[in-house]
């Protein structure tokens, strides 16, 4: 087992530097201030708005905390799409959930940035484990958490997110669950039991299972282009339906989007997976959390 993924199985998260080729870095940078541009003057209307800490979102806030579906072809920035099958990244990811490359399923990718007029939070959650679930309820959805992993690549300084290490394996303790039984986001993080603050330098990547206790704090006055995404094993079935679809991805399953792949074979292969999960589903997913 390598140190990586040691250190992911035990803690639930890992830190990777120096992913990103060097000569992708520009790329990133200028097709991140492009994105961001279009989201603040309302071009890009796919965004997480101040005071929504979930899906869905609305736009009964003009100051954005993130950006929706930067893969999406009418964005038409293929460095994104570039960066998310990448031989550094699909590498990693496939080695952190051991599987191979071929066992990957496409699925979200966002990129979170710092609100330009409000200081914003989020409240700790597991991002598909409701807040009042009882302890069996959590220790249940624990158990099958482990066909997915999620990610931050940070393009500048970003101290924004908060995890409760090993606590991906272990359900809440009883002052942790009073921590978390509240829908408002914390006056201070640290304060709960066991927290530690995240701080990646630029280029750095986080990888994190994203059951584990988690929240976020956005400062406005500090600049944050990270980009934020997740990728699933088809081992895990539909248990990821309902954390993944339920932030809109119709959009992916047009041919628009796979004629935007074009000869990304990796990535087309990884997209069929998805699409292979979306048809499989029945009804209505519903939302993880409320806001």
């Amino acid at each position: 087992m390598s140190s990586a993924k040691q250190q992911y199985e035990e803690q639930g998260f890992v830190i990777v530097p120096g992913l990103i080729p060097p000569g992708d870095v520009k790329e990133l940078e200028d097709a991140c201030d492009r994105v961001i541009k279009k989201t603040r003057t309302g071009e890009w209307p796919h965004r997480r708005t101040v005071g929504k800490q979930f899906p869905p979102f609305d736009n009964d806030n003009p100051d954005s905390w993130g950006v929706q579906h930067v893969m999406h072809p009418d964005l038409g920035e293929p460095a994104f799409a570039k960066w998310y099958t990448s031989d550094a990244l699909v590498n990693t990811t496939a080695e952190l959930l051991e599987c191979s490359e071929e066992q990957l399923q496409m699925e979200l990718f966002n990129l979170l940035i710092n609100p330009e007029s409000h200081d914003f939070a989020l409240r700790w959650h597991r991002d598909d484990v409701k807040e009042d679930a009882t302890e069996e309820e959590e220790r249940k959805a624990l158990g099958i958490w482990t066909h997915g992993v999620q990610w931050n690549t940070a393009m500048y300084k970003d101290s924004c997110l908060y995890v409760v290490p090993k606590s991906h394996k272990n359900s809440r303790t009883d002052e942790q669950r009073v921590h978390s039984m509240t829908q408002a986001p914390p006056k201070d993080p640290m304060d709960m039991p066991g927290a530690i603050q995240v701080t990646l330098q630029p280029g750095e990547t986080v990888f994190y299972n994203s059951n584990i206790l988690h929240c976020a704090a956005y400062d406005s006055k500090q600049r944050r282009a990270t980009l934020h995404a997740c990728v699933g094993d088809i081992r895990g079935g539909n248990t990821r339906a309902r954390n993944v679809l339920q932030h809109g991805l119709k959009w992916m399953k047009e041919d628009k989007f796979r004629e935007a792949l074009g000869a990304n074979q990796r990535g087309s292969a990884m997209l069929k997976s998805l699409i292979d999960m979306q048809e499989g589903v029945q009804g209505e997913v519903g939302y993880s959390q409320s806001n």
